[in-house]
Parts: C-alpha cells; structure tokens; sequence
C-alpha cells in the first residue's frame, strides 16, 4: 500500500461523501432517465459487477491458479479498490439526486457502506496499527527511562542512609514526574485506539454483509428499469 494509493483513494472517498447529499444543493428529477444519466448508471452497475472479480480469483483455487499466471493478485486488488470507489460515485451521479425512490435510496446507503467498510479496513486500520506501534516503541522508551531513574534513585536512597533532606533534593532534580505523566498518557491513548481496532476489526463481516445486500438491491434496480423501460431509447 502507497501512500500515493491511500491519497488517492482517500480523496474519492471524501468525493463521494461530498458527492452523497448534493440533493441539499441540486436535484435533477430527470437526469437519471436521461441519455447520459443512462450511461452513468450502466458504467456504475459494470464497475460493481466487475467487483466479484478479485474476491473469486483470491478464493476459488482453479480460477486463482489461472488468472495469476498472467495479472497478479495485487492488482486484481488495485483495481478492486478503485473500482470500488468510482462506481459508487458513478452512481451517486446517475442519480441526479433525485432521491424518491425507496429502492435507489436503499442501494445509496449500501454501496456508503460497502466504500466506508471497505477504506476502514484497507486503509484506516493498517494506519492505526502503525501509529499504535509507533506509539508503543514511544512507551518502551519512557518505560526504559523511568526504570533508569528509579533504579539511581534507589540506588540514592540506599547511599543516603536515611538522609531525608538530600533524598529529597535528589528526587527533586530528576524529571520523573513529567516521565510519569507522559507513560500515562500514551497508556491512555494505545489502549483508546487498540478499543477501536477491536471495533472496526469486524468490518470484513460488515463489507461482505452489506455487498450481498448492495447486489441484490442492484439486481432489482436492474430489473426495475428493464420492467418500465429505459427511457432515453428511441
């Protein structure tokens, strides 16, 4: 993963969270049935289609041993990903904003939450792994730390003899309390984040759920549009 690919993608999806309530700003009754709203709308469907292509090649072994020989998994993978984001987007604008129908409505919220799913697992977590465990090299360090001042300030003590006074003037030169301080706060904070990776760690079964619905809502869209004809032909 690039950081290229990860701005890349990030900044589709932030396009189609823009792009999602434009009907707040813009609504184009007709756009859909439109020639080129027709045109939008087939593009999304191919795009969403062409999905299953990766997760079939990754588990089903015949087709895996195949399709690899000549394009490797990883950009079977790529192009998951983006199409994953541009078909959405695709669609958001096939729709004109024009949000009335109770069947459109419902595949817009779930192709959200396919994309959402999708970027939180591919992207957000790894980048929250790595802040954890740059965060955690950060603790061990102050811990380290911490373990050397104690053991002089025993080490001190021991040689003091019961002096208080000088004890106490010792401790007093030696920033432990700022050290303690910031333990803590990283403490705080890797534990708030590790709670959140063990949250969003089950967006795999929130992604497949939510693109079983998605196609299946797609499929009756489909068949919709077929059923009461397709505007824009002749």
């Amino acid at each position: 993963m690039s950081d290229k690919e990860r701005l890349t993608v990030g900044a589709l999806v932030t396009l189609l969270l823009f792009l999602a309530p434009g009907y707040l700003l813009h609504v184009s009754p007709r756009f859909a049935g439109s020639l080129g709203g027709g045109m939008l709308g087939i593009a999304s469907a191919i795009l969403l289609v062409l999905l299953l292509v990766y997760p079939l090649v990754k588990h089903v072994n015949w087709l895996n041993v195949r399709v690899t020989r000549r394009l490797p998994l990883r950009s079977l993978l790529a192009f998951h990903v983006y199409a994953g984001v541009v078909g959405p987007v695709l669609g958001i604008l096939h729709t004109g904003h024009n949000y009335q129908s109770p069947l459109g409505i419902a595949l817009v919220l779930a192709m959200l939450v396919v994309v959402l799913s999708g970027f939180v697992g591919r992207y957000y977590l790894a980048y929250l792994s790595a802040g954890v465990r740059q965060q955690e090299g950060t603790l061990a360090s102050l811990r380290e730390a911490y373990n050397r001042i104690a053991s002089a300030l025993a080490g001190r003590e021991a040689i003091a003899s019961g002096l208080v006074g000088k004890a106490v003037g010792t401790r007093a030169n030696i920033p432990i309390l700022p050290l303690v301080d910031a333990i803590a706060e990283l403490e705080y904070a890797i534990g708030a984040k590790e709670k959140i990776k063990r949250v969003l760690g089950r967006w795999m079964i929130v992604h497949v759920t939510t693109s079983i619905v998605m196609y299946f809502l797609l499929a009756l869209h489909i068949w919709s549009g077929l059923y009461y004809g397709l505007r824009w032909l002749p």
